[in-house]
């Protein structure tokens, strides 16, 4: 068919199955941490706190096996920061995609994050992941401070200060990337993607400038 799309396989099948699980773990997660915390009451407080321990060392699972697979296959290389394009990154999403321009990144296998995307994720890796896993692992065992000499060191309001901070930064993560899922070429083009592992390209109208 002349109109058809052009279609490029972009998400393999471990990809797909590691998103959706963290997605549905990171949403677990965040709603019985707020309820922990006291913004409201859902579960009840112990409820939610089983839950939400379940849901991390689930989540510390599924991260063990996902970094595996990123350097068995190589696609960690898919993370390295750029800041090629940055700057045309930005203009897109302030000022280009209200006035239809075109995309200035277009995915591939090789490709599949823009420079935008990768310092997103650089900076949830490298800031507030660490942020989140070691103060929640250090309030889940602080009864095990004294012996691991850490009582004179760390204090639990600070941790959990810490740990509310992380959560918060998350949460800011989790509705952006939810937002950017909708600026592809059609509102769920993206989506689409990361169900099938097929990405369409843009009409043969746009340009396809890297």
């Amino acid at each position: 068919m002349t109109n058809q799309q052009p279609r490029i396989y972009i998400y393999k099948r471990y990809e797909r199955f590691w998103h959706w699980s963290q997605a549905l773990l990171v949403i677990a997660m965040m709603i019985t941490g707020f309820e922990i915390h006291g913004t409201y009451s859902l579960l009840g407080f112990g409820k939610a706190v089983q839950v939400h321990t379940m849901a991390a060392w689930a989540l510390i699972t599924l991260w063990a096996f996902t970094i595996f697979w990123q350097f068995t296959t190589g696609e960690w290389k898919q993370y390295k920061p750029s800041l090629k394009n940055v700057t045309a990154m930005i203009r897109y999403y302030t000022i280009g995609i209200f006035t239809g321009a075109p995309h200035p990144f277009h995915k591939t296998a090789q490709q599949k994050h823009n420079p935008l995307q990768r310092l997103a994720y650089l900076a949830l890796l490298a800031m507030i992941s660490p942020l989140i896993w070691i103060s929640g692992l250090l309030y889940l065992f602080y009864g095990d401070w004294t012996s691991w000499g850490l009582s004179n060191y760390l204090s639990l309001e600070w941790v959990a200060v810490a740990h509310t901070l992380g959560a918060f930064l998350m949460t800011a993560f989790f509705f952006i990337h939810v937002y950017l899922t909708t600026t592809g070429h059609t509102l769920t083009a993206h989506i689409k993607a990361m169900i099938t592992g097929w990405e369409e390209s843009e009409s043969s109208g746009h340009s396809h400038t890297h």
